[in-house]
């Protein structure tokens, strides 16, 4: 395949020539480059691609200093042996889970992501999604659409206030998703091994994870996705819950075995469910998921505000010039690297 190299560079030799690291980034979905060109100015030369798979950018990669990464992957032990001098991968995102982090680590390589940028955004498309589930104005809409003007199909119909919601995870999204449903009158309950009751101060009260998919009304995913919670959301979890009630999920697709999911939306086993992400993704159409009234699906938007592309563009060049720098940068994700990374930080 044909890189589109598709930013400001200039080629190998002149980066040499010019005492300059060399910068890779493997994708982007942003319109201008001009704050990744900006913030390594006198610093490293960016090369950037549009490619989604290790093959379509190693060749490029095998002599940078650093990897600037969005969504291209897996990037795993042999895609890093490929690119002896990278010193850091830095994620624009949150997750890292299309990284091998102990490879990294075995490499040298400083591994960041951005675990901040969008908190505010994906609290607030998981309290749509549950008012979605709730209301039924995605529903409502497709009807006034289809030149139906009626309230019957939608029902039943519940209020927010009073009903129960339980947060698989308790980490900075899930808390302010928590502190946003406390405000419209809902009971919020959590489940996260790491984290104790009352261990922080936002509403919820701390189950087991059966003990709350027994009491929950809508349950909404916010764990990251690692061995321990692939597929995590299985037939045996969607025997627990109610049958009036939705499962949210603005984490990440494979948390949920999405086989099970439509085995539970075909018995009834639940009411419906609100996914920003699914797995796979894209979903491919035709997908038993689609077209059901009681399944909402949205294109892994959940992240995206005008505030939180500002925030997520910066985070990861700043990380990539602290090291190119000499600094040591601020997320780290892997940090027994620490002792053994390439840049000798």
């Amino acid at each position: 395949m044909i890189l589109q190299i598709l930013s400001i560079q200039v080629n190998r030799e002149e980066i040499i020539m010019a005492g300059k690291a060399k910068v890779v980034l493997t994708d982007y979905v942003w319109e201008s480059l001009d704050v990744e060109t900006r913030t390594l100015a006198g610093v490293a030369e960016l090369v950037a691609l549009q490619t989604k798979k290790p093959e379509e950018f190693v060749h490029e990669a095998r002599d940078c200093d650093a990897l600037l990464n969005t969504y291209a992957g897996p990037i795993t032990a042999e895609v890093m042996a490929k690119m002896p001098r990278c010193k850091i991968i830095a994620r624009y995102g949150i997750g890292v889970d299309t990284i091998d982090l102990e490879a990294a680590t075995q490499a040298g390589i400083i591994v960041t992501n951005n675990p901040t940028y969008c908190i505010e955004e994906v609290a607030e498309h998981t309290m749509a999604l549950v008012l979605a589930c709730a209301r039924k104005p995605v529903f409502y809409d497709r009807l006034v659409r289809g030149g139906r003007w009626e309230v019957p199909p939608g029902k039943p119909m519940f209020r927010l206030a009073g009903s129960t919601l339980g947060l698989v995870g308790y980490g900075n999204i899930a808390r302010q998703v928590a502190v946003r449903a406390a405000a419209f009158g809902m009971r919020v309950l959590y489940c996260d091994p790491f984290v104790k009751g009352g261990q922080f101060d936002a509403p919820g009260k701390k189950m087991e994870l059966d003990e709350m998919l027994r009491e929950s009304d809508f349950v909404s995913l916010h764990p990251p996705l690692m061995s321990e919670t692939r597929k995590m959301v299985s037939d045996e979890a969607f025997s627990r819950m109610k049958p009036t009630a939705f499962l949210i999920n603005c984490a990440r697709g494979p948390i949920v075995d999405t086989d099970a999911l439509v085995r539970a939306l075909d018995a009834k086993k639940i009411a419906g469910c609100a996914l920003d992400t699914t797995d796979p993704e894209p979903l491919p159409d035709p997908h038993p998921l689609r077209g059901r009234e009681n399944v909402i699906i949205n294109p892994h938007v959940a992240w995206y505000s005008e505030q939180a592309m500002a925030g997520l563009q910066a985070g990861a060049p700043n990380e990539v010039r602290r090291v190119l720098t000499g600094e040591w940068p601020v997320n780290v994700v892997n940090r027994a690297v620490k002792e053994k990374n390439r840049a000798g930080l």
